[in-house]
């Protein structure tokens, strides 16, 4: 007699944790938010160990193990660090005439430079860029004896000459970013401007320049950045204190064998801070976006 046996039923495969695309999206999600929160408390944590420091007084700032929370925060370092024999003041306005001078001087001279390679005909025109950008793979501190010797015999020396005066002769890094952007405006608006019998000075003033204005606003953000807080360049400069600007002003905190008053160092740097941080909030929107169009087409 014959005998009928059931079926199989194939066994269904467990699904794994991640198989769906749901669960692998909310994964993705979790993981970069736990990273941008490490990364967020990396950077946050020297901010706020100089807060902490600079309410605190100088035997707390002594103490070890340290102490984070200060027994009676004390406001007055700020108004004892900013006021007084510090000076900062005179620093402050000589950073910010250092700082403009040299954002000015750098997009205006980066602009017209880059505009000639990008937009205009020459021979040996990218010989001469290949050789601006190798400027980059050559450390300042190569040519800064035979500069100090120029500009001593030029008698510039304790004044703003040298640190200001070559900025208007441009800087490869922000050139190359002009350049780039400069390439991907459409030929159009030129041949149109030619016809009506404008020259090329008048091309890149009345047409090129009013449309690269994310690109111009992204370089005076790094160029305002990058000399808001130079110290080698007044270093080597700058002698006299009246001309000194914030990033060695805070070296009148420093005492050459110890005793350096850092809650009043850290209550100085704090402010300091502050322009470069307001200015990139406000323009925020002109720099990230002058940042992606700069690398658009090569």
């Amino acid at each position: 007699m014959a005998t009928t046996t059931a079926p199989r039923t194939a066994a269904t495969p467990r699904r794994g944790l991640l198989s769906s695309k749901k669960s692998q999206d909310r994964f993705i999600q979790i993981l970069s938010t736990t990273l941008c929160v490490l990364g967020l408390v990396i950077v946050l944590f020297p901010l706020a160990w100089m807060f902490s420091t600079s309410l605190k007084t100088r035997a707390e700032v002594a103490r070890f193990p340290p102490v984070w929370i200060p027994n009676i925060p004390q406001w007055q370092n700020y108004p004892d660090a900013l006021t007084g024999q510090n000076r900062f003041d005179i620093y402050f306005k000589n950073t910010m005439i250092y700082s403009l001078g040299s954002m000015f001087g750098e997009t205006l001279s980066c602009a017209l430079v880059a505009y000639g390679f990008a937009r205009l005909r020459a021979p040996g025109k990218n010989a001469l860029f290949v050789l601006v950008l190798a400027t980059m793979m050559l450390p300042s501190w190569v040519t800064l004896i035979p500069q100090y010797i120029i500009f001593s015999r030029l008698g510039w020396i304790d004044t703003w000459l040298p640190l200001l005066v070559p900025k208007f002769f441009g800087s490869a890094y922000l050139i190359f970013l002009l350049r780039q952007f400069y390439k991907t405006l459409p030929k159009d608006y030129e041949e149109a401007a030619l016809i009506d019998g404008a020259n090329y000075w008048g091309i890149w003033w009345r047409i090129i320049l009013p449309l690269s204005l994310p690109a111009l606003g992204a370089v005076a953000i790094m160029s305002f950045m990058f000399h808001y807080q130079d110290f080698g360049g007044p270093l080597i400069y700058i002698n006299s204190q009246n001309n000194y600007p914030m990033s060695l002003g805070l070296q009148q905190f420093r005492a050459p064998f110890g005793g350096t008053a850092f809650h009043l160092l850290m209550a100085a740097s704090l402010v300091t801070i502050i322009p470069p941080v307001i200015l990139y909030f406000i323009a925020q929107r002109y720099f990230i976006q002058g940042i992606v169009v700069s690398g658009v087409k090569g």
